[in-house]
């Protein structure tokens, strides 16, 4: 429940739903291709799944939630993070991509550009010495075989 309030109301849904909206205020231009819309809501819906898989894998998986007031009991290394350092982020890029497609709106190609800088920043900054701390090697060891942006190849055995 924790998990999903602050999905909707927290990060996920500022930098997803609330903040695009004050962008483009969810105006479709009428002259706009249907092959461009449909890529731009699969391009959506694929971001979608990642964050969506994360919130699953942090309560069931992890014992904790995606707040990190709420953190994770246990690393969490399965799932899409056996390809992906930062699959949750990664699928919060594609959405915006997709909504900058999808309204045609530069200033979401802009937006887009600043969250991955703004996430980059926080990742390097906050999150990755912070779970250094709270789970040491088993995190080093992970940082170096799974990237933070790039996927592999082969998943994480």
């Amino acid at each position: 429940m924790v998990s999903t309030l602050f999905t909707v109301f927290g990060g996920p849904g500022i930098i997803l739903v609330y903040l695009p909206l004050a962008i483009t205020r969810f105006h479709l231009p009428t002259d706009a291709p249907a092959w461009q819309c449909d890529i731009a809501i699969g391009l959506i819906l694929l971001g979608l799944v990642p964050l969506l898989e994360s919130i699953v894998r942090f309560v069931r998986a992890g014992s904790g939630t995606l707040m990190p007031q709420v953190p994770t009991e246990r690393l969490v290394v399965s799932g899409l993070y056996r390809w992906v350092r930062n699959p949750m982020y990664v699928g919060d890029l594609i959405v915006l991509v997709g909504e900058a497609l999808l309204f045609r709106n530069a200033w979401m190609l802009g937006y887009a550009v600043a969250v991955w800088l703004t996430l980059d920043t926080f990742i390097r900054r906050y999150e990755e010495p912070t779970l250094g701390k709270r789970y040491g090697t088993e995190y080093a060891v992970y940082c170096q075989a799974v990237k933070r942006w790039r996927p592999r190849l082969r998943p994480l055995a």
